[in-house]
Parts: structure tokens; sequence; C-alpha cells
């Protein structure tokens, strides 16, 4: 979804995985390419320890989907919380457009958690609550994608917690992963399949529908909002990744230092093609180190059977972390919803009151990639004549483009061409698809999508 206020897929249940959040060290130590490891994790007493027994103040700015399903949420699980802590959270304050002052919230909370969602004038409040020394707990993608290093400069100068694990996957617990579990684990990559949206979209038109069908039914299933631009056009899952680099590799990504592309011009003869090739298509966000650098992204991309994210359907979430310590894990839960974002928003919040870890240490430089090596999809509509296939592989031989597979249809007096590649970088598969597209024996515009070759059996 593309608002910390999601709406909630019918039937959906809350997740019970508490999450943590992010921390920090004094020290690094050598990663892949030469690059430092991410810096580990501090846990310090919690100032809740020093007040046990009396109420833990909870500030919520926002009551919309996420906000009123978080304080039901805590409402229901208050008891449980105080009989392992010591104490009860309350909602002490509730801000809206209609109701509530900030101010007033602010001084009467130990903690706010803010899922207003939009920049302003949440980056304004929680800016105003660490500076008061309020710990603080988010859902808001956009804000952290785009001002995270400045929210994070101002938690570590006043040594106040700020926790975003709803802001990433829901429900799926990758924000702990990252900054507990694998915090002196040198990450290479990961793979996300981070916006349920898109992903239950794609998982329609496998099935045989239509674009336009498939998003009519999203919507009428509440797992698509009336106005699903930025998810449809990857822009959602390029906040998500932006986020999910700086966590994993150390260095400030900014949503504009995300390339991205969405799934609007898609067409259901491509997954028809790509099944007979062993293939199936997602929106996947990736971030990895390559050639000492970082490259974070977002694309439509074919996987093979064998990829752990293949086989994640409908409107869930995934996330495969790599590391040659680890090989891979993978995490999978339900990425959007009122309910599943409003667990991962208690998680924050219990473990800010048992004194979970820091924010992100200060961040390292690494140089942003964009000239990626991937295998393709190449579908072509040609002219059905002797020697026109022999002249797209020569066109694409020049650029250095090799073929993996080819798929040939008759078309009456036209043909279609549906190809995989080799690897190769980007820009040559750009420059030969370019040349190919002026030839007069070209019906159409050439599709091309990535493919990931990689398979964990």
């Amino acid at each position: 979804m593309s608002a910390s206020e999601t709406t909630p897929p019918p039937g959906a249940g809350a997740a019970t995985g508490a999450s943590i959040g992010t921390g920090t060290s004094t020290s690094t130590s050598p990663g892949v390419d030469g690059v430092g490891a991410r810096v580990g994790v501090g846990t310090v007493a919690s100032s809740a320890g020093e007040t046990s027994g009396a109420p833990f103040r909870v500030g919520l700015l926002g009551h919309g989907t996420v906000g009123s399903a978080f304080a039901a949420l805590l409402g229901e699980r208050a008891g449980e919380i105080e009989r392992f802590n010591g104490r009860t959270p309350v909602i002490s304050g509730v801000l809206t457009r209609t109701r509530g002052d900030f101010a007033e919230i602010l001084d009467g909370a130990d903690l706010i958690v803010e899922v207003m969602g939009g920049i302003e004038p949440a980056r304004e409040h929680l800016l105003a609550a660490m500076r008061a020394g309020k710990d603080v707990v988010s859902a808001n993608k956009q804000l952290l994608s785009q001002h995270g290093e400045e929210l994070f400069g101002v938690a570590r100068e006043h040594d106040v917690h700020l926790r975003f694990e709803a802001a990433v996957a829901g429900a799926v617990p990758v924000v702990r992963l990252l900054e507990e579990s694998l915090a002196a684990t040198p990450i290479e990559r990961i793979h996300g399949i981070v916006n349920g949206t898109t992903n239950f979209i794609l998982s329609e038109m496998a099935r045989g529908s239509t674009y336009p069908q498939a998003l009519a039914e999203a919507q009428r299933l509440g797992y698509a909002e009336a106005d699903p631009s930025d998810d449809v056009s990857g822009r959602d899952a390029a906040a998500k990744m932006a986020i999910l680099a700086r966590l994993a590799f150390g260095a400030p990504v900014h949503l504009d230092d995300v390339s991205y592309e969405g799934i609007e011009h898609l067409q259901s003869d491509d997954l028809e093609y790509a099944r007979e090739l062993g293939l199936g298509l997602k929106l996947i966000g990736t971030a990895e180190r390559r050639d000492g650098g970082l490259s974070v992204r977002v694309y439509p991309a074919f996987l093979y059977a064998g990829h752990p994210l293949s086989s994640v359907s409908g409107p869930f979430n995934a996330v495969t972390v790599e590391s040659e310590a680890i090989t891979e894990i993978t995490m999978s839960g339900p990425g959007a919803g009122g309910l599943q974002t409003a667990s991962a928003v208690l998680g924050d919040v219990v473990s800010v009151m048992t004194g979970g870890a820091r924010p992100p240490a200060p961040p390292l430089e690494l140089r942003l990639l964009e000239d990626v090596p991937s295998a393709f999809y190449v579908h072509l509509e040609v002219a059905d004549r002797p020697g026109v296939l022999a002249a797209v592989t020569q066109v694409l031989g020049e650029q250095g483009v090799s073929i993996k597979s080819v798929v040939q249809r008759g078309l009456g007096e036209n043909a279609r061409l549906v190809m995989v590649t080799h690897q190769v970088a980007e820009s040559r598969l750009r420059a030969a698809i370019a040349l190919l597209e002026a030839s007069e024996f070209i019906r159409s515009t050439p599709r091309t999508i990535r493919v990931i070759e990689e398979e964990f059996v």
C-alpha cells in the first residue's frame, strides 16, 4: 500500500511478531569489496524501568485505519504487556485533523506513535518529540525515505529511540533481523517483494486476468487504494528499499536515489510466454553491493521456480537477505492492512518499553551505481520472413547480448520472438533494443523485463 494509513484486506488478522528497531556501535568490520560491515546495535536500560508500575503513556498521532487498529490492539494486549514489562501502556492522547493539541499530547506522553502519513506535519512532530527527549515510533515510509538522515541524527543527538518496523514490510520483521540478528553480518544483497498491491495484481494476471481486471479486483478487495499510482508505479516499493538499503549497508539512500519502474506496462501475454520458459513475474526491490558501490532499484522481474520469492503470491510481502556467512534468509508475511501494520507498531512500542536497540549510526559513503548487469526477457513482434531471426541475433550480438533461450510463434504475416538473454549490462541491452526498434522488420515497440537467474535448491 502507498500510505501509512492503509486499508486492511478483508478477513486479515493481526500478526503476532513484535519488531525491534535500529541500533548503533562504535566500530565496523571489513565487508564485501572492502566496505565496512554494518554497525552493531547497543541496548540501554529502559527509562520505563525507572517508573515501574506507572502507566506507560502513548501519544497517538493519526487515528485512521492503522491508528484506530493500533489503539484497539493496544487495549487488547495491555494486560499481557504489563505482565512481563511491569507497566501498562495506555493511549494518553490522540491527534487528528479535527481534534487534539500536539503540545499537550507531547507533554503528557512517554512515547509518540506517528501513523499520520505524509511528510508534514509528521516530520515537524517527530523532530519536536525527539528534541523533547521522547522516544518515537513511525510507520511512515515516505518520511523516512526522504528525511531519514535528519531524523536519525536528531535521535542520536538526544539519545532517544526511533523505531519504524511497520514502515517497510508490515508484519514481516526485516528491520529487527537486519539491526539485531544480522548486525555483525556483512550483507551482500537484499531482494524483496515489498508491495502487496502489485504482488496481488501480478498473481491475478498469472491466472489469466488482464492488468485492468486485476487492478479492479485489488481495489474491490481493499488491497489497492482508489488512486493506486504510488503502488503500481513502483514508488512505494522504492521508498521501502531506500530504508532497507540504509539499514543493510549504512549508506544514506534517499528515495530520489532509487531507480524504479512499475507494472502498468506489463501485458498478459508476457506472463504466458514466461510460463513456457519456466518463469514467474514479480515486482522486485533490490539493494546490493556491486563493484565497490551500491545499487538500489525496483523493477518487474522474472524468477525461476527455485528462487525463494517465486512462490510468494497474493497480497503477501517477502524479503530475502543474502550473505556469504548465511547464504540466504527469507521471511514472508502480510505486508499491509490495518491490523498487520498495527501489530508491527505495537511491537516497536513494546521494544522501546524494554530498552531495545538505538538509532542507526552516522552514514557511510558508498557510490550509487545505475548500470547493473542482468539477464533479460525480450519480446519482439517482427515480420515473418527469412533472415529476420538472423538479423535480430546479429544486432544483439554486436552489442554483446547473447541469447539463452527463445520461443517463436507465427502470427500470419508477422511472428513473435520471445527470448531470455544471458547477463548483460543494461546499457548494452538498451542500445541493442534502440537499434532493433529502428529496423524495418520490427512491427511494434520491443518489451524487456529483467530476469533474476539465481535459484536456491
